[in-house]
């Protein structure tokens, strides 16, 4: 079968319904995102029902040619398109001897439980995740528990742009039923939370509105539910729990409940946003803290992965040094951190967007936004005495702001950060002031992270999986200094006209 690439056609058209439409820029540096569309939108498409077909033969293609056998699990998130785009990604891997083993509705973590589930080597999930109604996507992986890297991501690129497809035939299908019910069992089982606190659990109408209450109420949480109703149109806000949106939308319904907690989900439940009982939002890195003093209070001398916009609490927290635990800063992205936690036997790796992996005994490795669930109700267990808002309020006062996304296109984000990091590397080489004092230290493993000489530091890195550059500050001196240093990075990427509006500020 001879299939034409196109990276552009319009709907409606005989183009569109004959060729595969696949934006070359879908593909990230982990996984894979394009804007599919929805009724209404006025966007051009970036991917259509086609492409998604091309991309099965492109990916089914990738895992043959690496030796991995051709079972592969699949699955779709909650949106009224993601469906279709999973069976035309489902014809174009049988094409390729793909045998499918399809699990239906799903989080992403269900896929990946799958793999070890089903004793299958591969994954092709579809899911925008957090992004907005009208992207998708596909998360992948040929080796668990790990999802594509960039190397593979550029392999999987090349075959499917240059339609260099193996389509031997001989694919095989199979739907998986009552597997929501078979990882449910497996996340709860011989778990059991004495403490019966009063959880509000929000789902932004997503995915997980599916899975996230019977699971916290399985293992004892008395639920509050927040948006649980399956709706892809996600009436009330996006379900991001990094998005400050959703965050106050749980602090509303802890002060008018009463409840422990509040915890949050993603689109697709691979991340986990919590609330503390004042209503207070702790940001992720914060929680990844409060987690790693439970969780190396009972494993000594354990190791800890956390990405470049994670607190500067992980390597200077007095509880964390007391325990022995050592902390190692990597790239953004849930593929990285997840294999930087294999590669160092690490027992969690904390990533800032609420991406947390744990290594046996508390997880496979793989990112799942119900096991962090547990994971914080378990915490609570341990320290019975004390509030979750007494637990956030023991940790180092720091003065840090959630992500701040400017846009910026796909085309240009990658070349708009190198030219920062360029500047950030002159004015320290210069001996320049920065935000008031000198530069003490650049990091520039993902982007760059400035660090003043009293420990504010600031970050700029381009967004994985948007048209967007990811900007966060954090400061362990004052509000004045966070503010200080957010105007004068601001300041340094406005050198830029292809850098946009702020998604949210502080």
């Amino acid at each position: 079968m001879t299939l034409k690439i196109v990276g552009q056609a319009r709907p409606n058209t005989f183009e569109f319904e004959n060729n595969a439409l696949v934006k070359a820029t879908g593909f990230r540096e982990y996984d894979a995102r394009w804007w599919f569309g929805h009724a209404g939108s006025q966007k051009e498409p970036e991917l259509n029902l086609m492409g998604a077909q091309a991309l099965g033969m492109g990916l089914g293609t990738l895992i043959r040619r690496m030796g991995v056998g051709p079972e592969i699990i699949t699955g779709h998130d909650f949106r009224s398109y993601s469906m279709s785009i999973k069976m035309a990604l489902v014809s174009g891997l049988m094409a390729a001897g793909a045998h499918v083993k399809d699990i239906g509705l799903a989080l992403s973590p269900t896929a990946y439980f799958a793999q070890f589930a089903l004793n299958a080597p591969s994954v092709a999930m579809v899911t925008a995740s957090h992004n907005e109604n009208g992207w998708t996507g596909v998360k992948m992986g040929a080796q668990r528990p790990l999802t594509f890297g960039p190397d593979q991501m550029t392999a999987l690129k090349a075959l499917v742009l240059n339609g260099d497809f193996d389509l031997v035939g001989g694919g095989g299908y199979e739907f998986v039923s009552g597997f929501r019910e078979r990882y449910i069992e497996d996340l709860t089982a011989g778990r059991n939370i004495r403490r019966k606190p009063r959880v509000v659990v929000a789902c932004g109408n997503g995915t997980a509105g599916a899975f996230a209450p019977q699971v916290l109420e399985t293992i004892g949480c008395d639920v509050i539910p927040l948006d649980v109703e399956l709706d892809y149109t996600f009436p009330h806000y996006n379900p991001n729990p990094e998005d400050m949106q959703m965050l106050h939308a749980i602090r509303d319904k802890i002060l008018e409940t009463g409840a422990d907690l509040g915890l949050g989900f993603d689109g697709d439940g691979d991340r986990c946003g919590v609330v503390d009982n004042d209503g207070t939002e702790i940001f992720a890195d914060k929680v990844g803290v409060m987690l790693a003093r439970d969780i190396s209070s009972l494993h000594s001398q354990c190791t800890f992965v956390v990405d470049v916009k994670s607190t500067a609490l992980f390597m200077t927290d007095p509880v964390l040094v007391r325990n022995g635990a050592r902390t190692d800063y990597w790239k953004t992205g849930h593929s990285y951190i997840k294999r930087r936690v294999a590669e160092l036997n690490a027992i969690a790796g904390f990533e800032k967007s609420g991406h947390f992996f744990f290594n046996p005994p508390i997880g496979r490795g793989y990112d799942d936004g119900l096991i962090t669930a547990i994971a914080v109700c378990e915490m609570l267990d341990r320290n019975p005495g004390r509030t979750l808002a007494e637990l956030y309020r023991a940790l180092p006062v720091t003065f840090g702001t959630p992500t701040m996304s400017p846009h910026c296109p796909d085309e240009v984000k990658y070349c708009v950060v190198d030219k920062v990091v360029g500047d950030f590397m002159k004015m320290k080489g210069d001996g320049t002031e920065f935000a008031g004092q000198p530069v003490a230290d650049l990091i520039t493993v993902n982007g760059v992270r400035v660090v003043a000489q009293d420990g504010t530091w600031g970050l700029v890195r381009a967004s994985s999986n948007k048209p967007e550059i990811v900007v966060v500050v954090e400061s362990p001196v004052s509000s004045e200094r966070r503010r200080q240093m957010f105007e004068a990075i601001d300041a340094v990427l406005r050198r830029n006209p292809e850098v946009g509006a702020y998604n949210q500020t502080f």
